[in-house]
């Protein structure tokens, strides 16, 4: 009987340590997710602000000659 008591303890002190082992694992994935994530939109928003910045580029107005006199044959 005294056993089977250790034996249960145990059981439950090695699913205690193996759950909190897991969750430790899996909060630093996250995190690192996380910061990864917020990169990227900093990267797309910026990438973002340097493609409409070129779209909203206009290009001067030609300027027309006047009064062109014609070079060649006098």
């Amino acid at each position: 009987m005294n056993e089977w008591i250790l034996f249960t303890i145990g059981l439950l002190i090695g699913n205690l340590v193996g759950v909190v082992a897991m969750s430790i694992i899996s909060v630093k994935n996250t995190a690192d997710f996380h910061i990864e994530i917020q990169d990227l939109r900093t990267q797309r928003k910026l990438l973002k602000e340097e493609l409409l910045k070129r779209l909203s580029r206009k290009p001067p107005p030609r300027k027309r000659r006047k009064n062109v006199k014609p070079v060649g044959k006098d």
